[in-house]
């Protein structure tokens, strides 16, 4: 199963996507796509349709916030695709910024293990838990859910 599972992982770092993907290899989850480029996210995530985005917030000429924007003008209303944000910067302001523009989770830097993995496991099972439900539910019942 994990090796189906997709992660689109975009930080301007070079140094923390190697963090991520070495974290992520470890539990199994070798299919990866990293990019240090904000500007190509899109394009990246029209190509490689993730199951889960991580993603930097603060980056130079284009943020995480103006990223998150793009993603939910392209995730089909009715879709779970979880996104997972990094930051250094932990204030309130930032936090429902991120969580209004889509974000569902979040991870401060500087990133703990054990933590990071147990929040990318969550986020896929709900994702998968999701996937299962939508094949089983009618897509108006499932509307129905979300509202609630």
């Amino acid at each position: 199963m994990t090796t189906d599972l997709r992660i689109l992982i975009i930080d301007d770092q070079r140094p923390n996507l190697e963090l991520m993907e070495q974290l992520l290899a470890r539990e199994g989850l070798s299919n990866v796509l990293s990019s240090t480029e904000p500007l190509r996210t899109l394009d990246l995530f029209n190509s490689f349709e993730p199951d889960l985005v991580i993603l930097d917030l603060h980056m130079p000429e284009f943020d995480g916030f103006a990223v998150l924007e793009q993603l939910s003008r392209r995730i089909p209303q009715g879709e779970y695709l979880p996104i997972l944000v990094l930051t250094a910067d932990a204030t309130r302001d930032t936090r429902l910024r991120a969580l209004a523009l889509g974000a569902n989770d979040f991870i401060s830097k500087p990133l703990d293990a054990l933590e990071t993995m147990l929040r990318v496991w969550n986020l896929l099972e709900t994702r998968a838990l999701y996937n299962t439900l939508r094949t089983l539910v009618p897509a108006d019942r499932i509307d129905l859910l979300r509202r609630r």
